[in-house]
């Protein structure tokens, strides 16, 4: 980006066949094999239209990478939470009916 920003690059020799020359070649194709891996996996699309739902958003959300992530479908913050605690609850419950377990089984007979 700064080389595009800075027009007196532009009017620069380009240097041909040096080892820089080719690890910058190196670079954009693997930069250019990554962007049509996103392509292809339809990643740009759905980013895409994430972002142009939060800049329609009439009121900008005080999270923006909560609302980006629950658009992606994934939890929010205090869903997270609230599953946390649900989960919590359920070892709680599940600590509680074992021991009931324990004191009101007869002992097996082999």
């Amino acid at each position: 980006l700064k080389v595009l920003n800075n027009p007196s690059v532009w009017n620069q020799p380009q240097k041909r066949g040096t080892t820089g020359d080719m690890a910058y070649q190196s670079s954009e194709s693997k930069k250019e094999e990554f962007r049509k891996y996103l392509e292809k996996s339809n990643v740009i699309d759905a980013l895409t239209k994430v972002l142009v739902s939060l800049y329609e958003e009439p009121e900008r959300p005080d999270k923006p990478v909560d609302f980006i992530k629950k658009a992606l479908g994934g939890p929010s913050q205090s869903d997270f939470e609230g599953l946390k605690a649900e989960n919590e609850e359920l070892k709680a419950k599940i600590a509680q009916l074992q021991a009931q377990l324990g004191q009101s089984a007869p002992p097996e007979e082999a």
